[in-house]
């Protein structure tokens, strides 16, 4: 069995009118959730309408009852942990328990170039992203104030209050794929762990050594929850699969190769099966076209009752 959620690229394109639209769908056609991207642009212009993360996670949690969400990810390099974690501890106590709370080092250079951020060489992003991690963890597990002395933070006394509702607040997620930097973070800070693009075999490798580095910090391999974010290409039927597919360099294969879940219906239930194989327990797939409602409910109707 494997959990199927939506994931949406926020950066592109998406307003109030689309985000309810999708999570009043997302809810009822029985998607276990719906994640989207924390980013103020585009990569490469042009530049879309790109609604707030934060603010559009705080009227999903009073306006759904059951799917959980959150942001993939939330990068420190423009959110200031302690802003961070106690919008992410309102959020989850807004909804009841069903934040998943992503978070990232940062990478796209434009946004920050843009918007007057500093992203740091690789390094320095990580090391910055580390004490992110130490201060939320602490933040959402000890009532003890925090006294924190880093080279990218300096806190006094800092305490979280009120205090989650959840015991621990909502469960951090961290993303990627990285062996040397991300994975180790993940044993040491997450709960959940979320692969990007990767194909079945890729991810129980990273899976294997996520185990390992787990022991070594006197963790369990079941402590940390396994998922995957990738992009999707689905058609309603053969017709409508090949017309998705013109446009494309690569062939449906190649895409498979990299991790991309592609076919019509029946071949989208046997390759999330074969993620589910590989260790998998919920799928996040990318839904681009933001006013697909007539696409998603198919994809609902093609998998959900399959997987």
């Amino acid at each position: 069995m494997i959990e199927v959620a939506i994931m949406l690229e926020g950066q592109n394109g998406l307003t109030w009118e689309r985000w309810q639209r999708i999570a009043h769908a997302v809810e009822d056609l029985g998607f276990v959730g719906l994640y989207r991207s924390d980013h103020y642009t585009n990569a490469n212009p042009p530049d879309k309408e790109s609604l707030e993360l934060w603010v559009s996670l705080t009227w999903l949690a009073s306006h759904t009852s059951r799917i959980e969400f959150g942001p993939m990810v939330s990068p420190v390099s423009f959110r200031q942990p302690t802003m961070t974690v106690r919008m992410a501890s309102a959020v989850d106590d807004l909804s009841n328990g069903r934040l998943h709370l992503g978070l990232g080092a940062g990478w796209q250079e434009r946004e920050h170039h843009n918007y007057s951020w500093d992203l740091l060489d690789m390094n320095g992003r990580f090391a910055r992203f580390e004490e992110g991690l130490q201060i939320i963890s602490h933040l959402l597990q000890s009532e003890e104030p925090l006294d924190f002395d880093g080279s990218y933070y300096q806190l006094h006394e800092a305490v979280l209050l009120p205090r989650p509702q959840r015991p621990g607040g909502p469960p951090i997620l961290i993303g990627g794929n990285g062996p040397r930097r991300t994975l180790p973070l993940t044993a040491k800070y997450a709960t959940e762990w979320n692969g990007v693009y990767i194909p079945p075999q890729t991810f129980a490798e990273r899976c294997a050594l996520l185990d390992e580095l787990l022991g070594a910090n006197g963790r369990q391999p079941t402590d940390v929850r396994r998922s995957l974010m990738t992009g999707l290409v689905f058609g309603k039927d053969q017709a409508d699969f090949d017309a998705k597919m013109a446009p494309r360099t690569l062939s449906a294969t190649e895409l498979r190769e990299r991790g991309l879940v592609v076919g019509t219906g029946n071949e989208l239930v046997e390759q999330l099966g074969a993620f589910a194989e590989a260790g998998v327990q919920r799928i996040m797939l990318q839904w681009i076209d933001l006013d697909d409602m007539a696409g998603l409910e198919a994809l609902a109707t093609a998998v959900l009752p399959q997987v």
